[in-house]
């Protein structure tokens, strides 16, 4: 089941015919100074030509406009990974929110980030911060049940599962044969590869997040050593199978190798999530896979465990989808800044945001991209000390944030 998506305050939006005008349109390929016109909650046209333009709103005369001001018109960003809603259900240690509470004013930050579609990142098995079996469930079936009722964007679960949580299984499994998630992907964060593999980093990060003392730390390293060596990896490829049965887009995280790449592919997966370094994230393309990298990589310059810088990436082809990883904000501003330094124009760069994500799963043909027929998912962005804001943003047709400022 789709989302059913609120009509804005400005209800006109949803229901008769909307024009965007004197806006900077990225499409596809180019940018162009048209107007876009909406009806249905889809993309109607592209007007570029003035005398259209004006044949239009005379035809039109009850027509909701919104006047970009020279302002970009991007399509909607598209987020498959972002675990940020964790710290809105857990924003301290031992400081646990309601979960309709944290959802709902977790939805509400993303429209003035620019994101439309947002793949809520959900943890089963990690065994860390507030990843357990019963938030996880709980969570899953929330957005489950919000989704069918109201949304302000369009909420999608993507569950990312630890392949050594053995009592997992019979969960993934459920929820993909009911179809309740929407992206699957395979994680292994034991120690010795993918992210840990400097020795001592899986240590001091348990130890730092989970407040435990050495003694405590080894313990776990332990338990999850034991766990690793009886992953059912025959178990994993009927998930996988199951998941492509179902539409259902598969993920590595973490890949360190060409042999972890090779291995993932032999599981269904189509997108590698923050390869580790720039030789696995290279072999993985030439293999056919799509290379996601965090927004938040770009925009400080450096990954935060001093891995893949994602410039680097993208520079020679070896990265083509964004995502926000941990902090929402950072989408926006990591496109613009991708196109400010010359690493990629700002067309690809918002591609690497929209487009390409919903290529990755499956959704090319209703979202990322302004193309008539599309679904009206947008928004307006303009610039102030050269950093991105939201002045609009749009999502079935409705203006579900709208932004003024005072001067």
């Amino acid at each position: 089941m789709d989302d059913k998506l609120l009509s804005g305050s400005e209800s006109a939006s949803a229901s008769g015919p909307v024009m965007i005008k004197n806006g900077q349109v990225v499409l596809e390929d180019r940018i162009t100074h048209a107007a876009l016109t909406l009806a249905g909650g889809r993309i109607q046209s592209i007007l570029e030509e003035p005398r259209s333009i004006e044949d239009w709103v005379r035809r039109n005369p009850q027509a909701f406009i919104i006047d970009a001001n020279q302002s970009y018109v991007l399509p909607g960003l598209i987020d498959i990974h972002c675990d940020a809603i964790e710290k809105e259900i857990q924003p301290r240690p031992n400081t646990l929110f309601p979960l309709p509470m944290a959802l709902i004013e977790f939805e509400r930050k993303l429209p003035l980030h620019g994101i439309t579609t947002m793949y809520h990142s959900l943890s089963l098995g990690v065994g860390l911060s507030l990843r357990g079996d019963y938030l996880l469930t709980d969570m899953v079936e929330l957005i489950d049940r919000y989704r069918a009722k109201r949304s302000v964007v369009r909420n999608r679960i993507h569950l990312r599962y630890e392949v050594s949580h053995l009592a997992g299984l019979p969960i993934v499994e459920r929820y993909l044969r009911n179809k309740q998630i929407h992206y699957l992907s395979f994680m292994d964060h034991s120690p010795g590869q993918g992210q840990y593999m400097k020795p001592g980093s899986f240590e001091r990060y348990v130890m730092k997040n989970q407040g435990v003392d050495h003694n405590e730390v080894h313990a776990i390293v332990d338990d999850l050593a034991k766990r690793r060596e009886q992953v059912d990896w025959e178990r994993l490829h009927v998930l996988g199978n199951l998941a492509l049965q179902n539409g259902i887009a598969i993920a590595s995280h973490d890949n360190d190798s060409r042999e972890s790449i090779d291995q993932s592919a032999s599981l269904g997966v189509k997108v590698c999530e923050f390869p580790i370094n720039l030789e696995t994230a290279s072999y993985a393309v030439g293999r056919g896979l799509r290379v996601c990298v965090g927004a938040p990589n770009i925009v400080r310059g450096a990954s935060h465990d001093n891995n893949l810088r994602a410039v680097d990436a993208i520079s020679i082809g070896a990265a083509d989808i964004l995502c926000s990883d941990y902090h929402p904000s950072s989408m926006l501003a990591a496109v613009f800044k991708l196109a400010d330094e010359g690493i990629a124009a700002l067309p690809q760069a918002v591609r690497m945001a929209s487009l390409h994500p919903a290529e990755a799963l499956g959704t090319e043909d209703e979202l990322g991209s302004i193309k008539p027929g599309k679904a009206a998912d947008l928004i307006i962005v303009d610039r102030y000390e050269n950093l991105p804001w939201v002045t609009h943003a749009i999502v079935g047709g409705s203006i579900v944030y709208s932004a003024c400022i005072r001067y």
